[in-house]
């Protein structure tokens, strides 16, 4: 009895993604490329996926710089409006303190103002020496269209202005507003800055008040110091506690400390 034949494996053919596929298969074409020829194709359209995937990371790398520079300007912004609305008071409506201080303004006019003086204005066919009789007492026409002297008086009372500084008193405050410049930030402190005259001439203004509380407004001197510069000033030295900020009447009044 013969011996039985051995199981053999048979032979694949070539894998069709190899190398010698495309060179010893004969299921390619003639034309097909030979060895590695057939990366040049797929490497071209490699190298167009990757520049288009370059622009797109460009594309995206300018609008996350576009993005900063918008976030960083709104940003700045948001912080101006909030500094602003922490520092500048806009009242919607008058408070009572406002009608007292509307009183008070008319009254110091009426003081200032000159007294009307009335001409005798003289009737067709009466006399300007016409005398009248009251009670007994004779009065001439002229004598009753005087002006009363004690009001002629007081129309002219004149407002006190404020007491003028010896030349010592004068040194005494150069030295300590220069004292406080000294504590204040360098735009403040240079010696032919304007903004340096002006913080001096705001705080020579917070000295003269004698306690007095001072609004903004009473502290402008166009045109070099506006509101702008004044509401500077008035930060900084509310921050360094020269000046103390107080609102409770409704009306925002600054007070004078000084040096601690």
């Amino acid at each position: 009895m013969p011996a039985p034949t051995p199981h053999r494996t048979p032979l694949r053919r070539v894998s069709q993604g190899s190398l010698l596929a495309l060179s010893r298969s004969g299921a390619h074409p003639q034309d097909a490329p030979h060895g590695l020829g057939f990366l040049e194709p797929a490497l071209a359209e490699l190298a167009d996926e990757a520049e288009a995937l370059r622009g797109n990371v460009e594309g995206l790398r300018a609008l996350s710089s576009s993005l900063e520079t918008f976030n960083e300007a709104f940003s700045s912004w948001l912080y101006v409006m909030n500094m602003n609305a922490l520092t500048v008071d806009w009242p919607e409506a008058p408070t009572e303190a406002s009608f007292i201080l509307a009183q008070r303004r008319a009254e110091e006019d009426a003081r200032a103002a000159p007294p009307a003086t009335t001409q005798p204005q003289t009737v067709a066919g009466a006399k300007s020496d016409e005398t009248t009789t009251l009670g007994g007492n004779t009065t001439s026409a002229d004598e009753s269209l005087a002006p009363d002297s004690s009001k002629s008086a007081i129309g002219k009372v004149k407002k006190k202005g404020k007491a003028k500084l010896t030349p010592k008193e004068r040194k005494e405050r150069k030295i300590a507003i220069d004292q406080i410049i000294t504590l204040l930030p360098l735009e403040f402190r240079e010696t032919n800055s304007s903004l340096r005259r002006n913080v001096e001439t705001v705080i020579e203004r917070l000295m003269d008040s004698e306690g007095r509380g001072l609004k903004l407004i009473e502290m402008i001197v166009p045109p070099d110091l506006n509101q702008a510069r004044v509401n500077k000033c008035l930060i900084m030295l509310v921050s360094r506690k020269f000046v103390t900020k107080d609102n409770s009447t409704g009306v925002v009044l600054y007070y004078w400390q000084g040096l601690p």
